[in-house]
């Protein structure tokens, strides 16, 4: 399982052309059963998204892919756990 960081760069100005291509890898992402959970990092800083069923490898090229990586306008950190302990209603995501 891996967390994905997506944090604006100092091209954050620079990200309403490749919003709407942004918004279609996300949707690819959840429609490949890779994406569990995507949302905005506070107060304004970037996007953060949980992702699984992939290889360090998969994710790193489906992140590369995603425009706002391609266009420097967000830098990406990913970051490998192993879930160890879940609430039952998460209890599959220790499969």
């Amino acid at each position: 399982m891996f967390i994905v960081l997506l944090k604006f760069s100092t091209n954050k100005n620079q990200a309403e052309p490749f919003m709407d291509g942004h918004r279609a890898w996300i949707k690819r992402g959840f429609d490949d059963g890779v994406f569990l959970l995507a949302g905005t990092l506070q107060p304004g800083l970037g996007g953060s998204i949980l992702a699984h069923n992939c290889t360090q490898a998969e994710l790193e090229s489906r992140v590369a892919a995603d425009p706002f990586v391609a266009e420097a306008v967000v830098t990406a950190e990913i970051l490998a756990f192993t879930p160890a302990r879940a609430d039952d209603r998460l209890a599959f995501l220790l499969a």
